[in-house]
């Protein structure tokens, strides 16, 4: 049975990523890519589906692990009653091979070790051909994988696993390596562990070095940035979400996706957390993978492509697969490509603005591109979408969608009136203030003094928090601060913000995803909630809950997608790279008045339309929504 979500640790090398547990186990890699079909999955059902144990022969060895300095070199100690040991774990990585290794280091005493390793290709659906080469090496193939076991330790196959038993004194090492690739190819030289390891540590102390620390919090924005780079696709430049599929973000629940892939929503958040912390290299590739997914027809954008840029994520399930901790089913790919989402729009014109505000350089090609986009946007702003939240339950009109519509025209002008980019300006100020005047008419609610979900709903919504962090009104507006009483009226669980009733009807009598309810407290929205009290000057509870997202980071620093109160546990996928990109930028929001939530939030005066009223009126608008 796979541990706690939070007992997992990572190493990568910005191609893949494997979660290693405290017990020494690896339970989850895909290789070569994140999004590449696991090997290793017992991380989503038992060993039989695929791991690599090396720890301790003795039970209940105390443990303790860190990360070794500003490096993705994870360092786990194992003390037994005869000893203490020490494995130290790493990834490497090349154009066509990816290497694993593992080094035990003797402390003290003498410690008897157990390693099991059990390939399974396909998500723990094949199993290899397994045979010793003429160096000694183990191959293990499947159809275009191989993998290259390299170790001294004597091995043997043991009911179709590969399984040993060694001693280790104080001052004794003993490596493992473990190389993938293409079993069509040569077969690769045998790589030296120790060299590996010296040459991998220098990359990652030489990559951390650039950030300059600034606070008491930069330890752990040092951590996420380090989460954020390994995240990143080394050769084009596109972050995942996650590294893992179908953790679940309701134990035993289904609400259990795919989240190896690049979302355009994180752009923004993206961009500032790369530009503020001054790793331009890094933003710049960001920014060319994000002009390279969204090229092509602006009514074909969608909200989340491959690690390269693909199109295709067809979301099927792996029935063979029981789940994490028996949550059922298991998702491959994410039908979330395929829905209609306003808000993206708004995202990429907002990570364009924001790197035009930061120097980055630019070719011809990204204007025409944001001329497209708004074009095509101001034909279909005012139409019912799935949301933020990517709900599966009908299409609405949510706010949060209809805001950053607003916001993809208010940069676009910005751009043009700051730079001299050519553009109909005067239109598209036209555009934006239909937009805005659409929002307050039938967005706010005075009953409830707040910001709602949707369009003639009651629900509140987290992502309603983001309204005066773009601009679209200032924090000292009454409307603003109804709204943020409100979500900490209903949405507060313990202290963190939960997304959105997920229990709570609509107009229709449905659910608003069409998911049984229940999930954890989404991160992201608490870190929205302390940018909204640094912006209104509430220093001292944005600090309280700044500290209290960071108590809930793991003993080696990292964060999954929510905490589930009741339980005191992570869920959700894991690492999550929009809860490390909110903790990077909510902290540069608490150090002065220049952080993110200051820049991004200046708030554009817009004229008023009481002579000339263009917005829908509320029962029509609410009319369509039932016809979704």
């Amino acid at each position: 049975m796979p541990g706690k979500i939070e007992d997992y640790a990572v190493i990568g090398n910005c191609e893949t990523m494997a979660l290693v547990g405290r017990d020494g186990s690896i339970d989850w890699l895909g290789l070569p890519r994140f999004d590449s079909p696991a090997c290793f999955a017992a991380l989503l059902g038992e060993p039989k589906h695929g791991r690599w144990l090396l720890a301790p022969r003795a039970k209940n060895a105390t443990v303790t692990r860190q990360y070794r300095d500003s490096t993705l070199i994870l360092e786990t100690t194992f003390k037994t009653r005869t000893g203490r040991v020490r494995v130290t774990d790493f990834m490497t990585g090349s154009r066509h091979s990816a290497g694993v290794f593992r080094i035990v280091t003797g402390l003290e005493g003498t410690v008897r070790m157990h390693t099991e390793l059990i390939v399974r290709f396909d998500y723990g659906s094949i199993v290899p051909w397994v045979r010793r080469l003429d160096d000694g090496r183990l191959q293990m193939t499947a159809g275009p994988d191989r993998l290259l076991l390299d170790t001294d330790v004597e091995l043997r196959g043991e009911n179709m696993k590969t399984v040993g038993e060694f001693e280790i004194k104080a001052r004794q090492k003993i490596a493992f390596a473990l190389t993938w690739s293409p079993s069509f190819h040569d077969v690769p030289r045998a790589p030296d562990p120790y060299a590996s390891f010296r040459r991998i540590e220098q990359v990652w102390s030489r990559w951390a070095k650039k950030y300059k620390r600034t606070s008491n919090y930069s330890p752990a924005v040092m951590r996420s940035l380090l989460v954020l780079k390994a995240l990143s696709h080394w050769e084009t430049g596109g972050i995942v979400a996650a590294a893992t599929t179908s953790l679940p973000e309701q134990l035993g629940g289904e609400r259990n996706w795919d989240y190896r892939y690049c979302w355009l929503r994180d752009a923004t958040f993206t961009l500032y957390a790369l530009i503020e912390t001054g790793y331009l290299d890094e933003a710049k590739a960001w920014r060319s993978w994000l002009i390279r997914a969204a090229a092509g027809s602006p009514d074909e954008l969608q909200i989340l492509y491959g690690v390269a840029g693909e199109r295709r994520i067809d979301e099927y399930e792996l029935p063979w697969l029981p789940g994490y901790q028996g949550a059922r089913p298991v998702r491959i790919g994410n039908a979330a490509s395929e829905q209609i989402q306003l808000d993206v729009y708004g995202e990429v014109l907002d990570a364009l603005y924001v790197a035009r505000k930061a120097g980055l350089n630019e070719d011809g090609t990204i204007w025409p591109l944001e001329c497209a986009l708004v074009k095509h946007l101001e034909q279909i702003w005012d139409q019912p979408d799935d949301g933020i939240w990517e709900v599966r339950g009908g299409r609405r009109h949510f706010v949060h969608s209809k805001v950053m519509a607003w916001v993809a025209f208010d940069r676009i002008v910005r751009s043009a009136e700051e730079f001299r980019l050519p553009g109909p300006v005067r239109h598209w100020k036209d555009v934006r203030d239909r937009i805005h005047d659409n929002v307050v008419a039938n967005g706010f609610d005075p009953e409830l003094n707040s910001f709602v979900q949707s369009y003639g709903s009651k629900a509140l919504d987290a992502s309603l928090l983001n309204i005066p962090l773009v601009g679209f009104l200032p924090c000292s507006d009454p409307r603003v601060q109804g709204t943020v009483a409100a979500i900490e009226k209903g949405l507060l669980r313990g202290g963190f913000v939960m997304r959105y009733d997920t229990g709570e009807t609509v107009g229709d009598g449905g659910n608003v995803d069409g998911l049984p309810p229940g999930e954890g407290a989404f991160l992201a929205c608490s870190f929205w909630l302390v940018d909204n009290y640094a912006l209104q000057g509430r220093l001292r509870e944005a600090r309280r809950l700044f500290e209290r997202l960071l108590a809930l980071r793991n003993d080696v620093g990292l964060l999954a997608e929510e905490y589930d109160m009741d339980a005191k546990r992570m869920v959700g996928n894991f690492p999550q790279a929009l809860s490390h990109l909110s903790l990077i930028n909510s902290a540069r929001n608490l150090l002065d008045n220049s952080g993110p939530a200051h820049m991004r939030g200046k708030v554009t005066r817009h004229r008023s339309r009481k002579r000339r009223v263009t917005a829908r009126a509320p029962a029509e608008m609410v009319g369509r929504i039932s016809e979704a």
